[in-house]
């Protein structure tokens, strides 16, 4: 299966190939009209600069892009942290979500719940491309979970082969484009800065401080809280920063 381009991406494709044309035409067309080897370098010259100050003008606007959507303070994330971040976009968007615990998640990093339908996420905070396991586990968590989709989520990319299983067993990838487009399409202040979400979750604060299991974020009717993944056993809860 190959890599689903973005629109952004798709975008700039179209741009470059049209400028790239236009180029050539005026080269050549210039040649064609004039037959003087002067004209046709001078009009070459100007092409290629317009060409060059407009893939400057792409790279600009890219740039600030991937700045609005903060993935670089997504890339430092930890892969706890990481889960956390992707429950908080997700609730944004309406879902009702929970991070399952760490031990014995049976494949889900993450369960999502709207209008009766439930859905399992694999969260990869990678600085590779993700490989078929985290497709496989996320297939097999459907089942184990009653959910009716599985999505895996990576703020990388993914194998060639992992698009190919994917494919087969309608597991939906979310690679770093489609993420940066899912967090840029929200309306502006509803998606959670990753920032705030790091600050809130520090590493050494995932642990409850009463078992030693690890925290998940949930939600109450007065907002987010981070409870003992162990509940009821352990009902230890510490109210969250985020949201």
């Amino acid at each position: 299966m190959a890599r689903r381009k973005s629109k952004a991406k798709q975008e700039e494709e179209l741009v470059q190939a049209l400028l790239t044309l236009i180029v050539f035409i005026s080269i050549f067309g210039t040649f064609s009209l004039t037959k003087s080897l002067q004209a046709t370098i001078t009009v070459t010259v100007l092409a290629v600069a317009v060409f060059i100050a407009v893939l400057i003008i792409i790279g600009i606007k890219r740039t600030e892009r991937l700045k609005r959507s903060g993935i670089a303070d997504i890339d430092k994330m930890e892969g706890v942290q990481f889960e956390q971040y992707l429950g908080h976009l997700f609730q944004a968007q309406g879902y009702k979500t929970q991070v399952t615990k760490a031990a014995g998640d049976f494949g889900a990093d993450l369960i999502l719940q709207k209008a009766g339908r439930k859905i399992v996420i694999q969260a990869k905070r990678y600085s590779k491309n993700v490989g078929i396991k985290a497709v496989q586990e996320a297939q097999a968590a459907i089942a184990h979970y009653g959910a009716v989709e599985a999505w895996v989520v990576t703020n990388s990319d993914f194998t060639a082969a992992a698009y190919d299983l994917a494919k087969s067993n309608q597991v939906r990838l979310i690679n770093r484009e489609a993420l940066v487009e899912m967090i840029l399409a929200m309306n502006p202040g509803t998606a959670p800065a990753p920032k705030a979400v790091m600050a809130a979750t520090p590493i050494d604060e995932m642990t409850c401080p009463k078992c030693g299991n690890k925290l998940v974020l949930r939600n109450s009717a007065k907002g987010q809280f981070y409870g003992c993944s162990s509940f009821p056993k352990c009902r230890y809860m510490r109210k969250s920063q985020v949201g």
